[in-house]
């Protein structure tokens, strides 16, 4: 059991038991699979991991957005402990289970929608964009797929196919998914039409009107998909109205509209699903993450007739919606209500706000602070002018703040943007020490910088 409170480091990092599997990782495990942290995990608790050297570590990375109710919560654990008694995995299409009943009218009852749904469960949130998009294809007997400019949906071939950023995910992975296309998101902060909110009229959502009269044509576009803050794109807030106005566009074209909850849902942004700020109710919803605490799943919900288009076996797969997973689901379910996490990522996402704001008045690197709820990014800049993306800066934080027991992740197409996915379980003392570690990194690293400069001057 993890007996500390907050961060403790007792050995450089990483450390010497880290550093012998870090070669025997070398050794054999394939070069492509990435890790942003030197460390290996012995245990992980709340908002704390423990590394097999001792070190003790504050998580704002949560896994990246999968540990929202935290690490080994206690309800799931115990939930899970007594499904294994039962069975393990009869596999849904062969032998049915109560556990993927009870999920699926649970989150037909809690998903946004005043309409008649249904559900369907896979494994990881790339799979539930697949299945969503084969869907949408199935319903409306077009073929076309409109993501967003910015946006991340997955690495199988179809959901990179609708990602953005080129390295690594789509590099030399080619030739991708036909029929896939890019409308504008909506990055006020470098707006690629060089307009400026409120006076725009959100012309960069207008441009998809445009676009399905010009290159596109609405008789081939099946679906359209957008994160409702895109995650790797940088934590990407668009303006209030902007989804009304995508949403208005697919209705008129015979569009389904296709919601990402993957990375941004279960009460990271101070709502159930983020998409509730924006106030549109999406034909189909993808959820993935902290869905299940940590076990592999991930859910397809949408309009029944929508729903019901795929032809019987058309869907799933062997281990989706595992016993396992349903369980650890409905147990986050319910710990988010009953211990009000969606009120905690507000007061979150609110000391994390505050404490940047005051820092940008010190420091100029700090372009743009922006999110919802838990869910923030801090945009890092060279200078405030230009908005040159300060990356560097970015990678020597994230560095620093390991070696001093926070685990940060960067994000952006740029790679300049520090995200905030902490466990919403997080205690103040914890949140706070993260945060003035994070100070502290700036402070240290700009240091360096100008002496550098003032050396380079003399």
């Amino acid at each position: 059991m993890i007996e500390e409170k907050n961060a403790k480091i007792i050995t450089e990092i990483p450390g010497p038991k880290s550093k012998e599997l870090i070669k025997k990782r070398e050794q054999y495990v394939a070069k492509g699979v990435g890790c942003s942290s030197p460390i290996f995990v012995e245990e992980a608790k709340g908002a704390l991991i423990k590394d097999i050297d001792g070190n003790v570590f504050v998580d704002f990375a949560g896994a990246i957005g999968v540990q929202n109710v935290g690490h080994r919560d206690e309800g799931v654990v115990e939930a899970v402990k007594a499904q294994l008694d039962k069975y393990i995995h009869p596999c849904f299409h062969v032998n049915m289970y109560e556990p993927y009943i009870t999920l699926a009218e649970k989150l037909v009852e809690i998903t946004p929608g005043s309409y008649e749904k249904k559900a369907m469960f896979a494994n990881s949130g790339a799979e539930a964009v697949e299945n969503a998009i084969k869907i949408a294809r199935a319903y409306t007997k077009k073929t076309g797929v409109i993501s967003l400019w910015g946006s991340f949906h997955g690495r199988t071939n179809m959901t990179m196919s609708i990602t953005s950023k080129y390295k690594p995910y789509k590099d030399g992975f080619g030739p991708f998914a036909a029929q896939t296309y890019k409308t504008e998101g909506a990055y006020c902060y470098r707006c690629a039409l060089g307009c400026k909110y409120p006076e725009c009229g959100i012309a960069c959502a207008e441009k998809l009107r445009s676009m399905l009269k010009t290159v596109n044509s609405r008789d081939e576009i099946a679906c359209l998909i957008a994160e409702p803050i895109q995650g790797e794109g940088g934590f990407i807030v668009p303006p209030k109205e902007y989804f009304k106005v995508i949403q208005q566009i697919c209705n008129e074209n015979d569009i389904v509209f296709i919601i990402d909850e993957v990375q941004a849902g279960f009460g990271r942004t101070g709502k159930l699903f983020a998409h509730e700020h924006f106030r549109v109710e999406a034909d189909i919803i993808t959820m993935s993450k902290s869905i299940a605490n940590g076990f592999p799943l991930s859910a397809v919900v949408g309009k029944a007739e929508i729903m019901d288009a795929a032809c019987v076996g058309g869907i799933g797969g062997t281990y989706s919606g595992s016993p396992l997973g349903c369980v650890a689901a409905l147990k986050v379910i319910e710990k988010i209500d009953k211990d009000n996490l969606c009120g905690r990522a507000f007061e979150i996402g609110k000391y994390i706000t505050a404490r940047f704001q005051h820092m940008r008045e010190k420091y100029d690197v700090i372009g743009d602070i922006r999110g919802l709820g838990a869910m923030i990014g801090i945009e890092f800049v060279k200078d405030r002018s230009t908005k040159e993306p300060y990356a560097e800066l970015v990678k020597k934080i994230t560095q620093y703040c390991f070696k001093r027991g926070v685990i940060v992740l960067n994000a952006g197409l740029l790679s300049n943007v520090i995200r905030f996915l902490p466990p919403l379980v997080i205690t103040q003392e914890q949140l706070k020490y993260g945060i003035d570690v994070i100070e502290e990194a700036i402070e240290s690293e700009l240091g360096v910088i100008n002496q550098l400069e003032y050396k380079s001057i003399v």
